[in-house]
């Protein structure tokens, strides 16, 4: 069994800063690639940022140079530090993993509960 906890959201006003962090646990062999999701009211879900196991960073054209996705390899941990926020950056932010367990099977895609994120004044 795989978990995915977020962590870290909340209402800030724009211009703001929040951290979000995402706790893989369970019986995890590889994390394969960890991301972050994140979805509005009335809107599809969209990738904000992302890494894979080659260390490529990607992000969304909407948050370069504002957000900062980091990971902690040894604590299984990924952290979003989203600066300079926006309202149109409301959203429900969930935590996606690929994830190889210990049991053999083939990788598969694990998400967290998600965490609001509000920007507002």
């Amino acid at each position: 069994q795989v978990q995915l906890v977020e962590s870290g959201g909340g209402l800030v006003q724009p211009g703001g800063s929040l951290r979000l962090s995402c706790v893989a646990s369970g019986s995890i062999f590889r994390i394969n690639a960890m991301g972050w999701y994140r979805q509005a009211p009335g809107k599809q879900r969209e990738l904000v940022a992302g890494i894979t196991s080659g260390s490529s960073t990607n992000y969304a054209d909407s948050v370069k140079g504002r957000f900062t996705f980091y990971r902690d390899n040894a604590a299984n941990t990924v952290y979003l530090q989203m600066n300079s926020l926006k309202p149109e950056d409301t959203a429900v932010y969930y935590c996606n993993a690929l994830i190889t367990d210990r049991f053999g099977y083939p990788p598969r895609g694990y998400w967290g509960q998600g965490t609001q994120v509000t920007v507002s004044s």
